[in-house]
């Protein structure tokens, strides 16, 4: 029976989004690894939980998806909501607003660093509740300077915060999903959906707050405080699932991952493409708002065109999931890659309000897809002992890429051309990405586990 979340096979979630926003560790994809054919409950699990019922289970994805909103449905993407108010407000230039999401890429790459170490020491539930606290703190500090200097900071430490908040939230979805194997990837589907709920709650509580913070100094600052409030209440209701996970075990790595060897030029092509998908994808997160408020749309089709986009990253998983399946090299990375490219170019043709909802739709449809996609090259061509490896080498030259499309596209921006020609940019280092990842041919998997 097909659910909602088994649009993208289990183990394609559950290692896509751990390093959705471009950072995971090997570490991190081992850990996550949760068998999904034995229906035996994990050694270690309570009993209460070992004996819930789905109804419960699926309460505690539920609860659990609100560190996804906040981690990036929030701390990263409300971003592209601020950047207008503050940029006009700040007399930034295009390269500095967009070097404040770069700030936030690094900080999550650092966070994805420091992660593997905590959840040694702390357990899973400990850096979940740590990196929601932590995420809330420095959203709410944001609105307290104006200087580029300390915001800098801030989104950087956002960032560490998110990777702290999303991977440990990872971590617990996959291991709640191994309860019920027969709902695993529905139930990891509502934690990896958080992040279009985040999406959407931005949208709904950013164009208001600035509307009705018009023409006080600094009004912008409002908006982060309450997006920090509204984070704090979900780091408040994320207790409830740590502690009723807190005693749930990690299932064991299969294979000799260590002593695996990934060779980078097999994948060449295929990395080549997800790190121009990296540098395309985050300029159109970052900027595509401030364009549309170029183009005269009002507040309330704003909240309609990031609502939309949001709700349709909840839906993205059960779209591309026969694609996923059905192709063993670069193409669903080649398809997905060029048509996120069309989406990213139809607010540079066109200020037609329709075709603006279409882009969004398209876009919020694909990006996270495109992740998964590249999980899926990696479980369809490696032997499980260089999963972890392969994922993360493609995590890797991602967050390389979204590290650098922000300010690259921002630097473009402040040139003749304006945000058109930025976004112009984007789409081309996607189409880019789209032929070079063609390239990509599958691999005998038989001979690279014999090398």
């Amino acid at each position: 029976m097909a659910e909602w979340g088994a649009g993208v096979p289990p183990g394609h979630l559950r290692d896509a989004v751990a390093h959705a926003a471009g950072n995971a560790h090997p570490r991190q994809c081992s850990c996550m690894s949760a068998p999904a054919s034995s229906g035996t409950p994990q050694p270690g699990v309570p009993s209460d939980l070992a004996a819930a019922s789905f109804g419960r289970l699926f309460t505690l994805a539920l609860a659990l998806s609100l560190g996804a909103a906040v981690s990036l449905g929030v701390t990263r993407f409300a971003y592209g909501l601020l950047l207008p108010p503050m940029r006009a407000d700040l007399q930034w230039s295009y390269t500095l607003a967009g070097a404040m999401n770069t700030a936030n890429a690094l900080g999550y790459f650092l966070g994805a660093l420091l992660t593997p170490g905590l959840l040694r020491r702390w357990g899973a539930s400990g850096v979940l509740l740590l990196g929601a606290w932590l995420a809330s703190a420095f959203m709410g500090l944001t609105g307290f300077f104006t200087d580029p200097a300390p915001l800098l900071a801030q989104r950087l430490l956002a960032g560490v915060a998110s990777a702290l908040l999303f991977i440990a939230g990872g971590l617990l979805a996959a291991r709640l999903g191994a309860q019920m194997p027969a709902r695993n990837g529905l139930l990891l589907g509502i934690y990896y959906g958080g992040t279009g709920l985040g999406i959407v709650l931005s949208a709904l509580l950013v164009p208001a707050l600035l509307e009705r913070a018009a023409g006080v100094p600094h009004g912008w600052a409002w908006a982060w405080w309450v997006l920090a409030l509204a984070c704090a209440l979900a780091s408040a209701a994320l207790a409830w699932p740590a502690r009723v996970l807190v005693a749930v075990q990690a299932p064991a790595a299969g294979g000799s991952g260590a002593q695996a060897v990934f060779r980078w030029r097999d994948f060449a092509p295929g990395l080549a493409g997800y790190t121009l998908f990296g540098v395309g994808y985050i300029g159109y997160m970052t900027f595509v708002i401030a364009l549309l408020r170029e183009q005269a749309v009002d507040g309330g089709r704003i909240t309609v065109f990031y609502s939309l986009l949001g709700v349709a990253v909840v839906a993205s998983s059960r779209i591309w999931a026969g694609l996923l399946d059905r192709f063993r090299g670069g193409q669903p990375l080649a398809l997905l890659n060029g048509l996120l490219g069309v989406a990213t170019c139809i607010p540079v043709l066109t200020d037609r309000w329709p075709l603006l909802l279409l882009s969004g739709l398209m876009f919020g449809a694909i990006f996270l897809s495109v992740v998964a996609s590249t999980t899926a090259l990696v479980r369809h061509n490696l032997p499980p002992a260089q999963w972890a490896a392969g994922i993360s080498a493609f995590t890797t030259v991602f967050a390389l890429g979204q590290i650098v499309g922000p300010s690259m596209v921002g630097w473009i921006a402040d040139g003749p051309g304006g945000l058109t020609r930025g976004l112009a940019f984007s789409a081309g280092a996607l189409w880019l990405g789209a032929l070079i990842a063609l390239r990509q041919q599958p691999l005998a998997v038989q001979a690279v586990a014999a090398r």
